[in-house]
């Protein structure tokens, strides 16, 4: 068992943040890789050193292997730490890793190849048992994917074989748009993910996305920490999530729970990850829709609910050590609510909003947590996700957690930039959201009403 004593954290923002207090706290030392544009960061100042990596453009920095594995070896650093977006979920980082003698704190490259391929994904969770949406192997052109469309049956979703974070996903209503939304899928797909494979999926409008965190060690250990709602969406991407979810019985938390465990034990998966599905409201039934190989965004909300430290989990895993607990001793307690604060102008279509924050001030109080890289003076560049702040609320039960939700956002204080703090607020006070009735159209249903 190689110890880890030195973290290079390949990533940035409030997740950058988030892996240097975990490494704080275990006594284990950091090397924030930094852009030209974050050389000034929170991360960069708070970690015990920083490296610049590139220019601003991920694609010249944070998105490189070679010269993130270049600035682990030239740092001493014996691990890596890749968060989520840019290199998290690509293989060839881990195996660069393998081929260096470093540590990947992720789980292993053929777990990220069986889960990123969505097609094979699919085939996995069908062969266990698993319910998959119904859909069809990958189209080539056209002709394959009206063939599959009409045996599927309308409205119909042409989604990348290789996507991943919402993107490359298109809705089909008619046939008569089958050809119009072909050549953007793929085209969108190409641009995304380099591939412009396609596969079509049966689209289910009444649904709730549910998604389930798995952790898994070398030994053979599998536990899951219960369930996610994360239903409230834009274009895929999402806004809000809360814990456990508010439409999930016990029957069916046991089997969607139970189902996410069965894909992650038969790929033998190591380290945190996310198993998704959609919740049919009309039916009840679930249904598998992919698999996250790293730390999710929204993974306080779990933390909150079983009071497991993720991050800590996955450095411990990676440097081979079992779980450090078992299934039974996790509970679930409570309700935990996380927005995405970001900086965008909701009324004019969420353009994004770059600039210097002159005023930065989080609220502070009971069951409220704040996970950011910002400060007062802290320039957003325009280079990168709008991502702010994650606002994280912990109630005794769900109306708990709502009313500190809207404590904390109502004393949430940010200047010089626009944030998407009015948009939450006017959520969660709205009637369907407060019963539980929202799906993953809701919000462009509402944003398509209010205009």
């Amino acid at each position: 068992m190689k110890a880890i004593s030195r973290v290079l954290i390949a990533n940035r923002g409030e997740i950058a943040v988030r892996i240097i207090r975990a490494c704080r706290d275990m006594g284990i030392e950091t090397v924030a890789a930094v852009s030209e544009a974050d050389k000034e960061s929170l991360p960069a100042r708070m970690a015990d050193r920083a490296v610049c990596i590139g220019p601003p453009p991920s694609s010249g920095s944070y998105l490189k292997v070679g010269t993130i594995i270049s600035a682990a070896l030239g740092t001493g650093a014996g691990a890596i730490h890749p968060g989520y977006g840019f290199l998290a979920e690509q293989p060839d980082l881990v195996e660069a890793c393998t081929q260096y003698g470093l540590i990947f704190i992720g789980p292993k490259a053929d777990n990220i190849k069986k889960m990123g391929d969505k097609l094979l994904a699919r085939k996995i969770a069908g062969d266990l048992g698993v319910p998959v949406i119904p859909g069809s192997d990958m189209v080539r052109d056209l002709k394959e994917v009206m063939k599959a469309a009409d045996k599927v049956g309308y409205p119909v979703l042409l989604k990348a074989a290789a996507g991943g974070g919402g993107k490359g996903i298109k809705i089909v209503m008619q046939p008569g748009d089958v050809k119009t939304v072909f050549d953007e899928a793929s085209a969108e797909a190409r641009a995304s993910f380099g591939d412009d494979k396609l596969y079509v999926e049966h689209y289910i409008p009444n649904a709730r996305h549910i998604e389930v965190q798995i952790v898994g060690d070398r030994f053979g250990n599998f536990v899951h920490l219960f369930e996610r709602d994360c239903s409230l969406q834009r274009r895929y991407q999402k806004m809000l999530e809360e814990a456990p979810s508010p439409v999930v019985s016990t029957q069916i938390r046991e089997e969607i729970c139970r189902a996410a465990l069965t894909i992650a034990e038969y790929i033998e998966y190591e380290n945190a990850g996310t198993v998704e599905f959609i919740l049919d409201k009309d039916t009840g039934r679930f249904y598998f829709l992919e698999m996250n190989t790293r730390i999710q965004v929204e993974h306080p909300v779990t933390e909150m609910i079983t009071g497991i430290d993720l991050v800590k989990e996955q450095i411990r895993v990676a440097g081979g050590h079992p779980l450090s607990f078992s299934q039974e001793e996790i509970c679930l307690t409570g309700h935990a609510i996380e927005c995405r604060i970001n900086a965008e102008l909701p009324e004019a279509g969420f353009r994004p909003s770059p600039g210097r924050i002159t005023q930065w001030r989080p609220p502070e109080g009971p069951g409220i947590r704040v996970d950011s890289h910002c400060y007062p003076g802290y320039f957003v560049p325009p280079y990168y996700d709008s991502l702010l702040a994650k606002v994280i609320t912990a109630g005794r039960d769900r109306f708990q957690a709502i009313e500190r939700m809207h404590y904390a956002l109502n004393n949430f204080i940010v200047s010089g930039v626009d944030s998407t703090i009015p948009f939450h607020q006017f959520i969660l006070k709205h009637t369907d959201f407060i019963k539980g009735e929202a799906n993953t159209r809701w919000i462009e249903d509402i944003l398509h009403e209010e205009c």
